[in-house]
């Protein structure tokens, strides 16, 4: 770890925020599936 208090690349602090988003990213994509039922590449129109 190192020991500077740097909020950039691969430190803890990164690291919990990207899973954070990350969930809820794919919390909102389910649950923008489940209201319009089509799922993500027809809403964007790749389907």
């Amino acid at each position: 770890m190192e020991t500077k208090d740097t909020k950039f690349g691969f430190v803890d602090f990164a690291e919990t925020w990207n899973g954070r988003l990350a969930m809820l990213g794919f919390v909102i994509g389910v649950a923008t599936e489940f209201l319009t039922g089509q799922g993500i590449l027809s809403q964007i129109g790749l389907m």
